[in-house]
This record gives C-alpha cells, structure tokens and sequence, in this order.
C-alpha cells in the first residue's frame, strides 16, 4: 500500500463532475489498483475514489486515473509532504462473530425467508472491495445483494451501499438491489436504508433454527 501526504486538487470526470479544491489530503494506492482521497474528518469513508480495475499515470506534478470505462480522476500536485510504501500481506479476512456467522449459513440455508421465488447465488461472493455476505436473485430473477448483521447500524448501511456501487458496474449483474438483514435494526440505519431504496428484514435467529416463536419474524 502506498500512502501520500499531498497538498493537492481532485477533479473527477465521468458519469457526472466532482471538484476538490486545493487542501492537505491523504492518498490510498493499494495493490489491488484502487485509488482514494482522504480527509481528516470522515472517518473511513473517502472523499473520491476510482475502484479497480483501473490505472494510474503519473506526470509532472499530476495524477491520472482511468478505469476501463474512460472516467477520470485527475490529482493535481502541489506538495507532497510524505510518500511512502508498504507490504502488508496476505489479508486473513474478516472473522465474524458466531452468531452473524451463524445467520449467514441459515439464511443462506433459507433464502425464502427473504421473499418467495428467491435463490441463492452464493454466500461471500467476492469483490474488489470485500465480500458480500449473500449474492441472491428475487423471484422474477434480478440480483439481490444481502448484508447481514447481529446489529444493524449505520455503518452496516454504509457498507452495503459501497458493495451496491460497485455490483452495479457490473453488466452481468445489474441492476442490484440491496437488502439489509439484522436481528435488530436501529432507526437510523432503518431510515438511512430505505432512503437509499434498500429493503430492510428484522431476522427471527430462533426461527431460521427451527424453533417456534410467537414473535414477528419480518418487518
């Protein structure tokens, strides 16, 4: 991984125009291909980014990045304070918990549970970015991509609208729809969810085990 302490400008051309004007930032080239542009104040999530696969050109002063779509994501250089790079290895994988763990298999097991006509595709299908807990299709055969979580916050929505972004570049699949599926799922992240047009399922961990319960099992 290569990190970049810049004073820089970003300007993105593409499906739409996006400018960042000159400020210090932090650049992420890692080895995959992708490109972000990070500030101080967002935790995790970057100000612009290109997804692989793309490439990265440098010029005097400039980068160019341009995936196979013909978007652009231009940084202009005026200092850079640090540049350095890293190995970091073989990535080892997200070790969930037993219980998410657990939802993934039974869900998988009875993907119904989230409409009928519904099948599975696969569990983790993989992406540049990480892997979605379950790829699925709806009864009428569009794709439908599941996060899954003991509890559903933000940062889960979040998540799951990146996988979203990303599926829907692909011409095999889209379109995608999102679903967010949790054992409880908060207000926020309800409300953030369905803004976004992802449907949200309360999951009955009781009930995909076989064991009756008197509760509602779907919202």
């Amino acid at each position: 991984m290569r990190l970049v302490i810049a004073r820089c400008q970003v300007d993105y051309a593409g499906r739409l125009t996006a400018h960042l004007p000159m400020a210090t930032r932090l650049l992420l080239v890692k080895a995959d291909g992708s490109v972000s542009v990070h500030s101080d104040d967002r935790a995790y999530k970057p100000l612009n980014w290109m997804s692989p696969p793309c490439w990265l050109t440098e010029g005097d002063g400039t980068w160019t990045v341009t995936n196979k779509a013909g978007e652009k994501l231009v940084i202009t250089l005026e200092e850079v304070l640090h540049d350095s790079a890293h190995e970091l290895g073989a990535e080892p994988g997200l070790v969930k918990d037993g219980v998410e763990a657990h939802l993934q298999k039974l869900l998988a097991e009875h993907i119904t549970t989230l409409g009928d006509g519904y099948s599975l595709v696969r569990r983790e299908y993989m992406t540049a970015i990480g892997p979605v807990d379950i790829l699925c299709r709806d009864a009428v055969g569009a794709t439908v991509a599941v996060e899954i979580k003991r509890r559903g916050e933000i940062d889960g929505v979040e998540q799951l609208t990146r996988y979203l972004e990303l599926l829907n570049r692909d011409p095999l699949l889209t379109p995608v729809q999102g679903v967010f599926a949790a054992q409880l799922i908060k207000p926020q992240a309800r409300t953030l969810a369905e803004d976004r047009g992802i449907r949200c399922v309360t999951l009955d961990y009781d009930a995909l085990r076989g064991i009756e319960s008197d509760e509602f099992r779907l919202f």
